[in-house]
């Protein structure tokens, strides 16, 4: 993977992205990777509202909170 990683939560509105890594415990890596957060994966950015972001991820969209998407890494 080249480019710059960077935390979802940091992403900007309207981007599509990959995901490199998710940082944090089994259980919530096991947890993220359920909701479709898995390395290689892409995630676009719907729109961000007070640092959580609301994100498309294989058809379905829903939001996530700040903290959480501090812990999946994008390229």
């Amino acid at each position: 993977m080249t480019g710059a990683q960077l935390p979802l939560a940091m992403v900007r509105e309207g981007e599509t992205v990959t995901v490199a890594k998710v940082r944090g415990g089994q259980d919530l890596r096991q947890h993220l990777a359920e909701l479709g957060f898995v390395p290689g994966g892409t995630v676009k950015v719907v729109s961000r509202v007070n640092g959580d972001v609301i994100v498309g991820v294989k058809g379905a969209t829903f939001g996530i909170g700040r903290d959480m998407a501090m812990r999946i890494v994008t390229c």
